[in-house]
């Protein structure tokens, strides 16, 4: 994630991409062309024998006038300019306003404060960040193959990508495991919300450590005519490669497993199995809550898959052929990877608006001053009402367990009061947990699967 945006975009006529200026949105792409870059600068004469970087041959001094024929193998005509722009323009308004819009519904609404949401919270301010500070910066580096942000911002541009990336990636990744816990082992303790702020806490922290070199190792040139933001690895080319591929599989690769891992786990879970055909009424709406909190997430994490695959497969293809640097398209390749990279900011809040009521009763709430959105008093009662306390579902909870084993303890002699016979007392009549006598057995069955102390089906909806 070092900004090289346009590698030798001014050559003898061959030049590398104007976009291989990497990040991870500005990081994942320079390392393995700034050698090369700088080479062919050397040999354009724009760098004088002082400059050269290690390992590069001496070049002779550069002359006091550019020479005449070099050209700009990347300048794209203005109506490609301006498409590329309203791309990218788009991406940054979704994205800031729909991730903020995401915090205010749930930070303002008590009923929306649950676990997996504070993780969301996580997500959205993340992706919001990285939109608002690095894609637009990004892309004006890799459209004019000029640095006019200044030292410290080179610094903050190579290093908050990496942070960001890393804090999105984990937040969806706890709330996996928090889902999988949450279904497949209920009956443990959640995830409090000072164990939920300490798991925030060390996520971004990791990913501070992660990012630090790219901060270390920021540098900024001032040369004839422009100024480059880029990273320079102490030992080379060699060792920023290897850098970025251990981010790939930190940031993607792994993360990615544990989610498909998890998610299929819980599919097979919540979708594998039949549901009783006269159960309680609390046992569906349940289940139905937990299986779309679960599908929305995995759509979640599908569409940031798919967003951030090209934009690592570019990476390796240049890093590893650097030929392909010189191709005559590769800076619309790496502008059409980086926007979509970057789109995934924008995907998250236009998914929960489709797939979660509450979210779109929030949305609602705060496009209300558009004419064309009403908010109905049902969507005001969606933020504002609880429909299952937790106290309540908890007795549900303990009368469900209570009816599928309860032990009573008599004397079984009177001489001798130590012994004891167990007996298996009458169930109270199953219909007061809401469910039919003829499935009482399966629904006490399965109630360590729905239900959990202290959870409501808010917590799912």
């Amino acid at each position: 994630m070092g900004s090289l945006p346009a590698a030798a975009n001014w050559t003898d006529g061959a030049g590398t991409a104007g976009a291989d200026a990497g990040n991870l949105s500005a990081a994942l792409a320079a390392g393995a062309a700034e050698a090369e870059w700088l080479h062919l600068l050397v040999q354009a004469g724009n760098l004088s024998a002082s400059s050269s970087a290690p390992g590069l041959p001496a070049a002779s001094p550069a002359p006091t006038q550019p020479r005449a024929n070099l050209t700009n193998q990347f300048v794209q005509p203005s109506w490609r300019i301006a498409l590329w722009s309203l791309a990218y323009g788009v991406v940054v308004a979704v994205a800031v306003f729909g991730n903020l819009i995401v915090i205010w519904i749930i930070l303002a609404h008590k009923r929306m404060r649950t676990i997996t949401n504070y993780f969301l919270v996580n997500l959205a301010f993340s992706d919001a960040s990285m939109a608002a500070f690095n894609t637009l910066v990004n892309f004006i580096y890799a459209l004019h193959s000029e640095w006019y942000f200044g030292a410290n911002y080179c610094r903050f541009q190579n290093f908050f990508p990496i942070t960001a990336v890393f804090a999105s990636i984990y937040s969806m990744t706890a709330i996996a495991v928090d889902r999988y816990m949450a279904i497949i082992d209920p009956l443990k303790p959640r995830l409090s919300a000072t164990a939920t702020k300490i798991v925030i806490g060390s996520i971004w922290i990791l990913a501070f450590l992660l990012a630090f070199p790219q901060c270390l190792y920021s540098k900024i040139k001032v040369m004839p005519g422009r100024t480059l933001c880029y990273v320079q690895w102490p030992e080379g080319p060699k060792q920023h490669f290897t850098y970025h591929i251990i981010v790939i599989i930190l940031v993607y690769c792994f993360p990615l497993l544990v989610m498909g891992v998890t998610y299929t786990i819980v599919g097979i879970t919540l979708w594998g199995g039949e549901i009783p055909g006269d159960t309680c009424d609390k046992y569906h709406e349940q289940l139905k809550a937990k299986r779309k909190v679960v599908k929305m997430m995995i759509i979640v994490v599908v569409t940031f898959a798919i967003c951030w695959l090209p934009y690592h497969i570019y990476f390796i293809l240049t890093a590893v052929y650097q030929q392909l640097n010189r191709w005559k398209y590769i800076q619309q390749v790496y502008l059409a990877s980086f926007w979509l990279a970057m789109s995934s900011t924008m995907y998250n809040p236009i998914i929960y608006c489709c797939l979660n009521k509450r979210f779109r009763a929030g949305f609602k709430r705060a496009f209300r001053w558009c004419p064309f959105i009403e908010v109905s008093s049902y969507d005001e009662l969606e933020l504002k009402t609880t429909r299952f306390h937790p106290t309540r579902q908890s007795s549900l909870y303990t009368v469900t367990r209570m009816e599928s084993m309860t032990v009573v303890f008599e004397p079984s002699d009177a001489d001798n009061t130590k012994s004891s016979q167990k007996k298996r007392a009458t169930p109270r009549d199953p219909s007061f947990s809401g469910c039919s006598h003829r499935n009482s057995k399966s629904a006490s069955t399965t109630s360590s699967f729905i239900n959990s102390p202290g959870t409501s089906v808010d917590e799912y909806s």
